[in-house]
């Protein structure tokens, strides 16, 4: 009891090595579970899930790659952000174990807060091509603008959360507050939900642009090289998994800033309940939705397009070869002008 109360001073006093050295002699036979870092005991089973659906997600990632071969930048981004899951939840796993171990606390909360910023440059990545699809002139900016502009803002807000959460960690091993490292963690998830939203927004003026266009000029405000491609189904349930992959993990932004406002003894951090569905759930359903209807499977219609059409010049030149100008017993040339 008297420990406690020595805690419960540190803890007013901000003393965060007098807590460290606290939690550092802590059992689960010893100390109450409201004195270490989570609050409560890291659900093993929860976790264990979690780890293996992203250890499959990122199995199928790296399968996927090597079966289309194309959106090798969307695959890098979904591979490294799968890895930070599979590196976070086996640090709450150990916590499951010592839930008293600053160790495990800090691998999962550095690189569970970053994993998702990998796959918002995916996300961003994707629209660019849905642009080219449906045809450019539906669109308010130019299709390569929107990776030109999203991913800078992605890598910055990667950064804020990156160097953060090394600030953090750093500060938290001396014993020292991390709050500083905290700030700027919460300053580059806020500017990832303001990043999201943008994107979503224009998003939603792109699909109202195309419908509205759609309804006076019917199939000719399409791109009509793509029409196959969009009457797809594996493209217009790719359209239905993006938008719902991007959804999840804007939800998920927002309360870890939330979250992550309150300091690492807020109310939210403690309540393991909303971790789990608002945390863990959303990024699983973002990334195996994205598996479900990789993109570089559900654009595969597309892709011989290019083939097709240099086949086809290829053809016109040969047909005009054997059509060639020729000169007759007279001098004069008879030429065969092809289609422009």
């Amino acid at each position: 009891m008297d420990t406690l109360r020595l805690v419960q001073r540190a803890s007013t006093a901000a003393n965060y090595t007098a807590i460290t050295n606290y939690r550092n002699q802590c059992t689960l036979d010893t100390c109450p579970l409201s004195q270490s870092y989570y609050a409560y005991r890291p659900s093993l089973s929860a976790n264990a899930v979690f780890l293996a659906f992203f250890s499959f997600s990122l199995l199928c990632f790296l399968v996927q790659a090597l079966l289309s071969r194309r959106f090798i930048g969307f695959t890098v981004a979904l591979v490294c952000g799968c890895i930070l899951e599979v590196v976070g939840y086996s640090g709450r796993i150990i916590s499951y174990i010592n839930p008293f171990d600053q160790n495990g606390f800090l691998i999962q909360i550095c690189c569970l807060t970053i994993a998702p910023a990998f796959m918002a440059a995916g996300l961003y990545l994707c629209l660019s091509r849905i642009v080219n699809t449906f045809g450019r002139e539906n669109s308010r900016i130019a299709p390569l603008s929107y990776p030109r502009i999203f991913i800078p803002c992605d890598v910055a807000s990667l950064l804020l959360q990156a160097i953060g959460g090394a600030m953090a960690s750093i500060a938290s091993h001396q014993n020292k507050s991390p709050d500083n490292g905290d700030h700027i963690m919460v300053a580059g998830l806020a500017f990832q939900v303001f990043t999201l939203l943008v994107f979503m927004l224009l998003c939603a003026d792109f699909a109202i642009k195309t419908l509205r266009r759609m309804r006076t000029m019917g199939d000719q405000a399409l791109d009509p090289t793509h029409a196959k491609l969009r009457q797809s189904w594996s493209f217009k349930t790719f359209l239905v998994a993006l938008a719902l992959a991007t959804v999840c993990i804007f939800i998920r932004s927002v309360y870890r800033v939330a979250e992550l406002s309150e300091g690492w003894e807020g109310a939210l951090i403690k309540n393991q309940n909303l971790f789990i569905g608002l945390e863990g759930v959303m990024v699983v359903v973002a990334v195996l939705s994205l598996n479900a209807f990789h993109p570089g499977l559900c654009f595969r219609e597309g892709y011989d397009l290019p083939l097709k059409r240099i086949k086809s010049k290829k053809n016109k030149r040969s047909d005009v070869e054997k059509e060639s100008p020729s000169r007759d017993e007279t001098g004069s040339e008879n030429a065969v002008v092809p289609d422009a």
